[in-house]
């Protein structure tokens, strides 16, 4: 009763593969059992009038067949007819999103139509034809079925085998094409297009482009920097071209007023001799016009009267008197000349006006824009020295530059209230050398370029320094050892210096004077500790650093590392305790008043008549001597900086002595530390001690150097370095020997 067109013929099962036997019992007895139970279901849904639709898409559900569609049409992201060559034709012919079973069940509409209009007709053994079609119903529901279940299988190895192939197309790159500029598969590398190609690692490849990218951002950064200077240099060039604009306005309205002026002044010059000419000229004319009517009334006269005289009928009376008198005057009068030529000419003088002035005035009128500011360069390494400073600067534009104007000053330190009083040089070059000034200074500089036109804004203003002044070592404070020396100075100028550097000159023959010079630099304070090797002669200086540069060198001192050298502390000594000449000598000729009046240092001792050396700031071992006369009492040894002044040497934990006293019955010596002493005799009094500090192996050791003979020997922990210590308990002197080299006796 179903049409088996839709699901095609039994030929076409064929294509599919075929399970070994046993499975195929077993599915297709489970294809007809799971067929019955549908063709009973679908048997009570009709009867109960369940929705058909709702039980095909139920259907297609519990075989996955809308899933399977939906994931393959995902994969494929589209290509259906790749899919649709894959499945049955049955199957192709409606893509519905219910599958085959949906397609089966509306194509039995009209078979189910046709079933209504048999029995309607009252056909024969209707029992019978409902029985065998339930039954062919039941056999047609369970080939599509098995077909169903066959065709989700091989669907099922095609979506397997479509998702491999989207999963190698979309595996993650993991190599990068440097040829072509591109992340891709190791597996391309090897067999594929990018075989010939160099490639990198992909890690190693982003980390290479990070920092090419951040290579980029820097030179951004850098052009940014450069960009924003330029565009500040360019609102200065707005400012300046401003600025020159309105002094060249100015310029201009003061030379064309000038010129104006100038021409005025000619015009009104002419115009009063031209004016001056015109009167003479008239005068002269006027003064000929008068001449020349005097002369025609004279004539017109004589004519007149010369007329009557002729016409006279007396003849005797005109000649007698009136033709006589008359005819000499007419002679007279005839012989004149008259004057018929013009005085002066009716033309004027052709005046040549003088513009030289006014074309002085005007060519002075220089178009030339006064120049910009220049740019003051910061002050050069070592381009300076104690008394003198070079400053440089530059101009960055065209602008014409007949000289420069340097003016400095130096800069107030606020102690002074009175201002500093200004300089100011006229230079031709972009540089300058200021000399008479005073070291380790600060002075202010600052320039304007000047041209015709005028002057340019100053620069901004640098402050250059000079050097300083060249220290001086404190020789009487240098101490040393067999591998080191300690070296103090004092700085030459009243302001402080960046830092110091110290030239240490090995004398390795001091007849020629052959050294070898080494530098130490960089020195914040003015000592060093210097390392140096034994038994050698140095040659040491020391010279100030600035941004100026170097001072010149000290005095050099000359330090020989034979053995311990250090100075006695001349704040330490008791008042009645004095040190002679050499500076190794003290001496104290009288004890009857201690506690005398003389001034007392704050660090100096006031009871105990004693010095402390300088302090032996060196590990090691070290070694010195103390001459000594028979008769005297004395206290030798070592202590710390912070032993009582006010207390005996020896009779604190701070303080390690050797002491002579003089008894009736012998000489005593002691051996003193917080007041403790050994019961130690010595029978040979020595006259030269030497003293063997080793820190290393926390001893202080005395011996009788005359016969190299072992006194006592202190063990203890110093905590810090120590300083020598002497004093004197009766009248006399005591010299210390250092710089002497460890005798081999002393070890023990």
């Amino acid at each position: 009763f179903y049409h088996m067109d839709l699901y095609g013929s039994k030929e076409r099962f064929d294509i599919f593969p075929k399970e070994s036997s046993g499975q195929g019992d077993r599915s297709l007895g489970d294809t007809r059992r799971e067929s019955t139970l549908s063709s009973e279901k679908f048997q009570c849904s009709q009867e109960a009038g369940y929705d058909l639709e709702k039980e095909v898409a139920e259907l297609a559900k519990m075989y996955g067949l809308d899933e399977d569609r939906e994931k393959e049409l995902e994969l494929l992201g589209g290509h259906l007819e790749m899919v649709e060559s894959r499945w049955p034709p049955a199957c192709t012919e409606k893509t519905g999103s219910q599958g085959s079973v949906y397609n089966a069940s509306k194509s039995s509409s009209p078979v189910k139509d046709q079933s209504k209009s048999t029995k309607q007709q009252g056909l024969p053994d209707e029992a019978s034809q409902d029985e065998d079609q339930t039954k062919a119903r039941a056999e047609d529901e369970a080939e599509c079925h098995t077909w169903s279940r066959e065709g989700l299988s091989s669907g099922g190895m095609s979506d397997e085998w479509s998702s491999q192939a989207v999963s190698e197309e979309e595996e993650a790159a993991d190599v990068f094409c440097c040829t072509c500029k591109m992340p891709i598969r190791a597996f391309d590398k090897l067999f594929g297009e990018h075989k010939d190609h160099e490639v990198a690692q992909l890690p190693s490849a982003v980390e290479s482009e990070k920092e090419e990218i951040h290579k980029n951002m820097c030179k951004l950064e850098e052009q940014i920097a450069q960009m924003e200077n330029f565009a500040s240099h360019l609102e200065e060039i707005f400012i300046t071209v401003e600025e020159n604009f309105g002094r060249q306005e100015q310029n201009f309205e003061v030379h064309y007023n000038d010129a104006v002026q100038v021409l005025a002044q000619k015009y009104e010059e002419q115009l009063e001799a031209l004016g001056e000419e015109k009167r003479q000229k008239l005068e002269a004319l006027y003064g000929q016009l008068v001449s020349c009517g005097e002369h025609l009334d004279t004539c017109k006269e004589l004519t007149d009267t010369t007329q009557e005289l002729y016409l006279e009928n007396d003849k005797a009376d005109f000649m007698k008197v009136k033709s006589f008198n008359w005819q000499e005057r007419l002679e007279e009068f005839l012989k004149k000349e008259v004057d018929l030529e013009l005085s002066t000419l009716p033309d004027f003088e052709e005046r040549v006006i003088d513009f030289s002035e006014v074309e002085q005035q005007m060519n002075s009128i220089n178009t030339i824009l006064a120049p910009c500011a220049p740019v003051i360069n910061p002050q050069a390494p070592n381009a300076a020295t104690g008394t003198s400073l070079r400053v440089c600067w530059s101009l960055f534009s065209d602008d014409t530059v007949e000289c420069y104007q340097l003016c400095y000053k130096p800069v107030s330190n606020g102690t002074h209230s009175d201002e500093q009083a200004e300089i100011t040089l006229k230079v031709k070059e972009t540089y300058c050398t200021i000399t008479n000034l005073l070291p380790n200074t600060q002075y202010e500089f600052w320039v304007s370029a000047l041209n015709a036109s005028g002057i340019s804004p100053p620069s901004e203003r640098a402050v250059y320094v000079t050097a300083p002044s060249p220290p001086t070592i404190k020789s009487k404070k240098i101490q040393s050892c067999e591998n080191a020396a300690l070296v103090c100075w004092e700085s030459g100028d009243i302001n402080p210096v960046d830092s110091y550097m110290v030239e240490l000159s090995k004398l390795t023959d001091e007849e020629n004077g052959d050294t070898v010079t080494e530098s130490i630099v960089g020195i914040p304070n003015c000592e060093v500790l210097i390392h140096l090797q034994p038994t050698q002669s140095y040659r040491i200086c020391v010279r100030a650093l600035n941004l100026g540069g170097s001072s010149e060198r000290s005095e050099p001192v000359l330090i020989h590392t034979t053995g311990t050298f250090f100075c006695l502390n001349e704040d330490t000594a008791h008042p009645l305790l004095a040190i002679l000449d050499d500076g190794f000598t003290i001496a104290c000729d009288e004890l009857e008043n201690p506690e005398c009046d003389l001034p007392v240092y704050d660090n100096s001792f006031t009871r105990c008549i004693g010095i402390l050396g300088s302090l032996i700031p060196f590990p090691g071992k070290h070694y010195w001597e103390v001459e000594v006369e028979e008769d005297t009492e004395y206290r030798i040894g070592v202590a710390f900086e912070n032993t009582p002044r006010h207390g005996y040497l020896g009779a604190n934990n701070s303080s390690w002595c050797m002491r002579h006293i003089i008894t009736p019955s012998r000489h005593k010596y002691e051996f003193l530390h917080s007041g403790m002493t050994p019961d130690i005799r010595i029978t040979i009094p020595p006259r030269k001690i030497g003293i063997l500090l080793d820190y290393g192996n926390r001893r202080l050791s005395f011996f009788n150097a005359d016969i190299a003979q072992h006194l006592y020997t202190f063990n203890s922990h110093f905590q810090h370095y120590v300083h020598p210590c002497f004093a004197l308990e009766t009248p006399g002197i005591l010299r210390i020997h250092t710089g002497i080299a460890i005798p081999p006796w002393t070890a023990l």
